[in-house]
């Protein structure tokens, strides 16, 4: 059964850009024009991506974002900004997209964007599946466990509400710790790709990993930053 991706675009010939090379992967797209029936849409039917422009008709793209956030927080979504709009860009982040890319943009740039997406839906999707328990998939460093099989982690025995790539990013961390990476590493691990000019969109993810996880985010003790390098997973902070 092929994944099924929601994009919500008002420029037909963009929208018939995407629905062309998204097909190219064996996709099934469905496209919405509008804001309000593109939420709609989101909310009412299980898609595997969401791919939401910005600037659209009677809801805007972030407020689509924000909405299918609370609702669903491991749903994937892809957010399309204007190339000078950097506002919109950190809006998204901070509202819960899991990437961003800026217009004009490459076809083969969104194919992996997508692919590296869907990569991450499937592994929930397989974890979900797999009722049998094993406590190998359980990752325990002080008073936090990180279960890789239902995707859940908890800290002091409270779960964590995070979106799937707010899990993953913890999970890379957790996983190397005291180790710094930089920006482009984790873009690389946690994305899938590697392409300068993408690393706010770690800041953002760390920012409100963070926020999640930390006593107090403005002086983490978890994820601290290394200055001038990037980030690590403190293993005392735990």
């Amino acid at each position: 059964m092929s994944d099924k991706v929601l994009v919500v675009e008002d420029d037909a010939d963009i929208a018939e850009l995407i629905r062309i090379n998204l097909e190219e992967l064996g996709v099934e797209v469905t496209h919405c024009n509008d804001g309000q029936q593109g939420l709609d849409s989101a909310l009412s039917n299980d898609y595997a991506l969401l791919i939401l422009d910005v600037m659209l008709p009677n809801v805007n793209g972030l407020d689509i974002c924000r909405r299918v956030r609370d609702a669903n927080p491991e749903q994937a979504i892809i957010m399309l900004t204007a190339k000078n709009s950097e506002t919109d860009r950190v809006l998204g982040l901070e509202l819960g997209a899991d990437d961003y890319m800026t217009k004009p943009f490459s076809v083969r740039e969104l194919q992996a964007r997508v692919r590296s997406q869907l990569r991450k839906v499937h592994v929930i999707q397989k974890a979900s599946s797999e009722s049998d328990t094993n406590e190998d998939d359980a990752l325990v460093i002080g008073k936090l466990t990180i279960d890789q099989k239902t995707h859940q982690a908890f800290l002091d025995e409270k779960e964590l509400d995070l979106t799937a790539t707010e899990f993953e990013l913890l999970l890379h961390l957790a996983n190397h710790p005291n180790q710094v990476f930089s920006r482009a590493q984790l873009l690389e691990a946690v994305w899938g790709y590697h392409h300068s000019g993408y690393e706010h969109t770690v800041n953002s993810h760390v920012n409100r990993l963070r926020a999640k996880i930390e006593q107090d985010a403005a002086a983490p003790k978890i994820v601290q930053t290394v200055w001038g390098v990037g980030y690590k997973f403190n293993l005392q902070g735990v």
